[in-house]
């Protein structure tokens, strides 16, 4: 018998559960560690009863888009507030957005934006916790994160729809706070980094590519050895563990060697009009990925955008990424109606906070939290809506205050994940994933 060290559970088999561990990982080309970092959470690993087959496609707008150049233009104020860009009108009568989104506006019906966000903190790292958790949570820059993100939530509540398509994921890679992971409700629901930029020219998923050494072929051929060890896991383990590694075995050797997971990520796979129509830069691209990866099974995409900090020649800044931006949310919203699944995919644009209404003295914005915008569209949201209003030079709001968690209770809602469900955090206590947040009644 095969030992690794004083200790030995045996079973019938004359196999210990950790020589499971000590073969199984290098026929995989799997590391122990990264078996065993999966041992703490995989047990708690069910999900919610749910039926939705609904996901979230999100832009993360890291450093926050200026409201006032966006969604949330001032004509009549003075110089300094109003900026650079002059309104235009949409589909919906009424309702104006910055020149600089024309293809938005053509589909404004489809789109919906939250005028009177407001959260009470102006650092990058605490407000884009508290965006992306609902919850305050560091006080200074880079504290490790308290609370997990939506995406993780989502993934804990619902799961994959398609296994093994990662519930969540993120283009190209999660955010650099490290206020996109799961935290406590494990790692298994932390997501899957693309890891690559879709708009390369040599675009190509690293975590999809085999170890060295091996092939499909060899794979598949050592695949069929772990299915001897089923016995095993039933025997020895009855708290779900080997259950979960099982998964996360079975989930990467699909991922790296199954012909479905490789041709979700194929963007060659698409109409080169339909890349142009996408644009062929980060966001466009990112986009359209994010739309195959929702088709083939993942309930939450989250695409990390440009650099949105302009405090210096805020004009330069947002001449380079808005329309860039503009275009891809447009032709996601375009694509996912003609394919009959924008009522099924949530489009959620948003940063850790807006700009400061006046420009400073480097024709830039700097951070502002006390009113600022969102964008939500598709997946049963009203379109055509506005919700909310900031004061008359953008100071502050004048109209229907929304707070994060109320956002996060309207995605969740609308996704269909109890608003009463709460995790255990890190200490054993029932926390909840919305807390006081209430779903936007007007958006529903």
């Amino acid at each position: 018998m095969l030992r690794i060290d004083s200790h030995s559970f045996q079973n019938c088999c004359g196999v210990t559960r950790r020589n499971f561990l000590q073969i199984g990982a290098p026929l995989l080309g799997l590391g122990i560690a990264d078996l065993l970092r999966l041992e703490s959470q995989a047990a708690d690993a069910g999900h919610l009863t749910s039926t939705s087959k609904k996901s979230l496609i999100i832009f993360w707008t890291d450093g926050g888009v200026s409201q006032q150049d966006s969604y949330d233009v001032k004509p009549d104020a003075p110089d300094e507030y109003r900026g650079m860009y002059q309104p235009i009108g949409t589909t919906v009568p009424g309702v104006v957005l910055s020149e600089r989104l024309p293809l938005q506006a053509k589909v404004m019906d489809r789109l919906s934006v939250v005028r009177s966000v407001h959260h009470e903190n102006g650092i990058h790292a605490p407000s884009a916790h508290w965006m992306q958790t609902g919850y305050f949570g560091p006080t200074l820059a880079r504290n490790a994160a308290q609370k997990p993100a939506l995406g993780s939530v989502i993934a804990r509540s619902l799961g994959s729809r398609q296994p093994p398509m990662p519930a969540y994921v993120t283009i190209p890679k999660s955010e650099s706070f490290g206020y996109q992971g799961a935290v406590y409700l494990g790692k298994a629901f932390n997501p899957f980094e693309v890891g690559a930029d879709p708009n390369a020219k040599d675009f190509k998923v690293p975590n999809l590519s085999l170890p060295g050494g091996l092939t499909a072929r060899s794979v598949e051929s050592r695949r069929a050895l772990l299915k001897t060890f089923d016995t095993l896991r039933r025997d020895i383990d009855d708290s779900g563990v080997m259950e979960g590694l099982d998964t996360f075995k079975s989930q990467a050797l699909e991922m790296v060697a199954g012909d479905r997971m490789r041709a979700a990520f194929d963007l060659s796979a698409e109409d080169p009009q339909l890349r142009d129509q996408y644009g062929r830069h980060r966001y466009g691209l990112s986009a359209l990925l994010a739309r195959r990866l929702v088709e083939a099974g993942a309930r939450c995409v989250n695409i990390n955008t440009g650099n949105w900090d302009h405090h210096n020649d805020i004009a330069k800044g947002l001449d380079e990424h808005l329309p860039p931006l503009d275009r891809a949310i447009a032709t996601l919203v375009e694509d996912l109606s003609m394919r009959g699944l924008l009522n099924d995919v949530i489009i959620y644009c948003a940063g850790e906070f807006g700009r400061t209404p006046r420009m400073n003295g480097h024709a830039g914005r700097d951070h502002w939290s006390d009113c600022f915008s969102v964008l939500l569209a598709g997946g049963g949201i009203q379109g055509g809506r506005v919700v909310g209003a900031s004061e008359k030079w953008g100071g502050g709001v004048r109209d229907r205050l929304v707070t994060p968690l109320d956002l996060l209770a309207t995605i969740y809602h609308t996704l269909g994940i109890p608003l009463d469900a709460h995790f255990e955090d890190s200490s054993g206590r029932p926390t909840s994933i919305v807390g006081g947040g209430r779903p936007i009644q007007e958006l529903l």
